[in-house]
């Protein structure tokens, strides 16, 4: 009786052994082959780069998460964006033309689907957009109605202000070009905070953060008038990210008015004495100070060239010693667009 119950237990203990061996061996076999795979899967170090850019753009706003996924996938986009992969990004040296300026370029050559980035760290590092938001604040009042471009004049108050352009009555056109922040702090009152992050969010724009809706964070200024939430405050957005909304805003896929979309163009494109190369470009500078230093200068858009378009962003960061200036943003764009174009034969 005793050689019978030490044989079924033996056996038990057999059984038991072979399970637990089978199971382990199960798991290590599962843990080898996504080794193998990591190790041998193809585009490795794209993957390890769309990692860091992801880790870069992402903030902790909710939701965000799900808008890079989809911008990954495709998922739940439409037109031109639906089945979109990110656009490759190709670093390359464009030092020369910021003659020791800390900064960044992005050309983003849609049709191609890539990216070339100059400085890519800053290039991916969210910064305040200034005035050069004035693009979607512009855009989202033409669509509302709230600017008709036939009849936009607005009263001054009266308040002095350091820029003279601003101590008048302003129409749309003139508000735009002279980058006019009072006329824009009222039409950003009147399309209200619903509406103006209904419009961040649609774009995907930066972090899509307006609750500093007042401007108060900005230290530079103590007028009411000349401080908003895109303004040194809590709304951010990175020089790649400038481009792929301009995409959004003005590419083939724009969801946008095309009436709207015309009044825009018309405002952005440079005047000649501010582009002398033949190319239409359209553009918006932007400037932001902090205690009486530049730290933020901006030139964003895009140019045409025999029905081929570009979207551009030029960033200036604060460079002790040197004229860092949203003309000088601008004038780098202008030769950076101006030479993309000629090394590709247009």
């Amino acid at each position: 009786m005793r050689k019978k119950v030490l044989r079924i237990t033996g056996i038990y203990m057999a059984v038991m052994c072979m399970l637990f061996l089978g199971g382990c061996s199960g798991s290590q076999g599962r843990e080898n082959g996504q080794a193998v795979q990591n190790k041998t899967g193809s585009g490795q170090g794209s993957k390890d780069e769309k990692t860091q850019r992801q880790k870069q753009l992402e903030d902790e706003q909710p939701g965000q998460q799900d808008v890079n996924a989809k911008q990954k996938t495709g998922e739940g986009l439409s037109g031109e964006d639906a089945g979109k992969t990110e656009p490759e990004l190709v670093e390359t040296d464009w030092s020369e033309y910021f003659h020791g300026m800390n900064g960044a370029a992005v050309i983003y050559d849609a049709s191609r689907m890539q990216q070339a980035v100059f400085c890519k760290k800053t290039a991916m590092t969210r910064r305040s957009p200034c005035s050069t938001f004035k693009i979607i604040s512009s855009l989202t009042a033409l669509e509302l109605g709230i600017i008709n471009p036939e009849h936009s004049l607005r009263s001054w108050s009266g308040e002095v202000f350091w820029n003279e352009n601003w101590n008048r009555d302003k129409d749309f056109q003139s508000a735009f070009r002279d980058s006019c922040v009072w006329y824009f702090r009222e039409v950003t009152d009147e399309i209200g905070p619903q509406a103006m992050k209904e419009a961040v969010d649609k774009l995907s724009y930066g972090n899509r953060d307006i609750s500093d809706w007042e401007g108060r964070l900005n230290t530079n200024n103590s007028s009411p008038a000349l401080t908003g939430f895109w303004i040194e405050s809590s709304l951010k957005i990175s020089p790649i990210e400038q481009t792929e909304v301009m995409e959004r805003i003005f590419g083939n896929a724009s969801s946008y008015s095309k009436a709207s979309l015309d009044v825009l163009r018309e405002v952005m494109l440079l005047a000649e004495e501010q582009n002398q190369t033949g190319i239409p470009i359209y553009g918006k500078t932007g400037m932001g100070v902090e205690h009486g230093v530049t730290v933020d200068a901006w030139f964003s858009g895009f140019a045409q060239q025999e029905g081929r378009t570009i979207y551009f962003c030029v960033y200036l960061g604060r460079t002790d010693g040197m004229d860092v200036s949203s003309a000088a943003a601008r004038e780098i764009a202008v030769q950076l667009v101006s030479d993309y174009f000629k090394a590709a034969g247009y």
